[in-house]
């Protein structure tokens, strides 16, 4: 059987098949509109009022690309607005004391590191444990067993009193009721005071004793 299909020479190319759209636009609506006038009977034409009804079809299709095209500038014009808003606050931050979501910290043999914890009830006992970046226990500390905030100081030594090396720490808190039985805590934080503010890709983040906390995780802002 003879192929009537003709092998590519050298340089040319095929062209792929452009993928159908799911939508219908406001040129498609338009151009079905003309094609059905080009083709319709001679002796059965579209009525007055069904062109009029198509027509005002038209008009609404029209006027909702419209509307939607406005509402989407009109969302990318507040986003802009709102991180240059956010960014010409995020300066005011410098120097505050603040309290932010999170259960990392950095020490940089400075003073004493203040962290904190929510219960969300009375408890027993609580352990707060801070480990080093490897994950090392460095020290073990007893904290607050009241339903609600909690903070603990932390000056900076191990388990044996001595001063630990700077660099980034993190804690763990371990509550237990009268029974023995584990307590969650519902939230976690540090404290710190904001030495700088830094603009990046992913949103703007504040410098709190070297590390970078990001604006969602903010939780409390105090005079410094």
């Amino acid at each position: 059987i003879m192929s009537n299909v003709q092998p590519l020479t050298s340089g040319q190319t095929v062209s792929q098949p452009t993928a159908p759209s799911n939508t219908l636009g406001k040129d498609d609506f338009l151009n079905l509109l003309i094609t059905q006038m080009k083709n319709q009977d001679p002796l059965d034409p579209m009525q007055g009022t069904e062109f009029a009804s198509q027509l005002a079809q038209f008009s609404s299709l029209e006027q909702l690309t419209n509307i939607n095209t406005n509402l989407q500038s009109s969302l990318s014009a507040n986003a802009v607005l709102s991180s240059s808003i956010n960014n010409a606050l995020a300066a005011t931050f410098i120097g505050k004391e603040v309290r932010a979501s999170s259960s990392t910290f950095q020490y940089n043999n400075a003073g004493p590191v203040k962290v904190g914890y929510t219960l969300p009830q009375d408890v027993t006992a609580v352990s707060v444990k801070i480990y080093d970046a490897s994950g090392n226990l460095v020290k073990t500390m007893s904290g607050g067993t009241g339903s609600g905030d909690n903070t603990v100081s932390w000056d900076g030594t191990n388990d044996a009193g001595q001063t630990v090396a700077s660099g980034t720490y993190s804690f763990q808190v371990d509550a237990t009721d009268s029974t023995g039985g584990t307590i969650a805590t519902t939230a976690t934080y540090m404290f710190g005071t904001v030495s700088g503010v830094r603009f990046k890709s992913d949103g703007t983040v504040f410098v709190i004793d070297g590390a970078e906390v990001s604006l969602a995780n903010i939780l409390e802002i105090m005079q410094g």
